[in-house]
């Protein structure tokens, strides 16, 4: 760190008296755009031919180096869609480091071929980096909310989740964000901070989703008939499961009617489909069988020299 200050305050006294001589004298810690201009120099005193062949050698090497960096993702893709461990969220974001750092790698070595000498440069990061840490919090909570959703999985790409005050598929994770598919096809994009940061609810993990369906009818109801009527509908669904058997069960007794629990159990990608179709076909059904889905009202007795008013069906 004290190196790069000397480099700064070196490069700030040439530039504002003009003279070479430094403030600080440091040899072999010039900064970055000290040896950039010496290695300028050099190249101009040893000939156009030697900084071309210096500069090629240098684009082979960037060219080399991606297509290692490009062959080592592809690999360590196979590898993780091969692994029961990981899964396709782990292996994206693991798959984003490694590109990120290999580029890293490849700019520095590309810079110390072209004779500029990266130690210096990489001590004042240092510094800079404590800076750097203090301006981006956010980002870098970002990236460390990421690597613990990586790590913990609570779920995966296309997983059905609620985070916060937010609901919808996961299409795809980064480094910084989640994003998110409603059913509406709206496009929601969440900082993982956020995400990591709020209890995260996964409707698409368990094998089975219990449906929680709430009927009403009105008092003096058979409550055989009403379970038989409910059952009669329920058998006809393909996507309910057998296993554990629906229960039809008396749930509450309110001012106006006597509630209902229904609850079968079915696949979680077909939970809506038993949800609508139960809703829209319950009320034709009570129909038919006499039985009365009621409302809010008020029933008035007359009785002589009086009016009693009672709440009631």
């Amino acid at each position: 760190m004290l190196s790069f200050f000397m480099a700064f305050a070196n490069e700030v006294t040439e530039t504002a008296t003009g003279e070479t001589a430094p403030l600080v004298n440091d040899a072999g810690n010039a900064s970055f755009f000290t040896q950039l201009s010496d290695s300028l120099q050099s190249w101009v005193q040893k000939g156009p031919v030697a900084y071309m062949v210096t500069l090629i050698t240098g684009l082979l090497l960037i060219l080399v180096g991606k297509l290692l960096i490009f062959w080592f993702c592809r690999f360590l893709k196979k590898v993780f869609s091969k692994s029961k461990k990981i899964n396709d969220l782990m292996a994206r974001f693991v798959i984003q480091v490694v590109n990120i750092f290999g580029w890293i790698i490849l700019v520095i070595l590309f810079l110390q071929h072209m004779g500029i000498n990266m130690a210096p440069v990489l001590t004042g990061l240092g510094i800079t980096g404590v800076i750097l840490g203090l301006a981006f919090q956010e980002t870098i909570g970002n990236l460390l909310s990421g690597v613990m959703i990586v790590i913990i999985s609570p779920f995966r790409i296309g997983d059905y989740i609620d985070s916060g005050s937010f609901s919808g598929t996961v299409t795809d994770m980064d480094l910084i964000c989640i994003t998110l598919s409603t059913p509406d096809n709206k496009k929601i994009t969440i900082s993982n901070k956020l995400v990591w940061g709020n209890p995260i609810v996964n409707y698409s993990d368990m094998e089975k989703r219990r449906v929680d369906l709430i009927l009403s009818v009105a008092y003096g109801s058979d409550v055989q008939t009403v379970k038989e009527v409910v059952n009669s509908i329920l058998a006809t669904y393909p996507e309910i499961l057998p296993d554990p058997a629906p229960m039809v069960e008396v749930h509450k007794l309110n001012a106006s009617s006597v509630d209902y629990i229904v609850r079968p159990w079915t696949k979680p990608e077909d939970y809506w489909k038993v949800y609508w179709r139960f809703h829209g076909e319950i009320c034709k059904k009570m129909e038919d069988a006499g039985i009365v889905i009621p409302f809010n009202q008020l029933d008035i007795h007359l009785v002589p020299d009086s009016i009693t008013v009672v709440n009631g069906k």
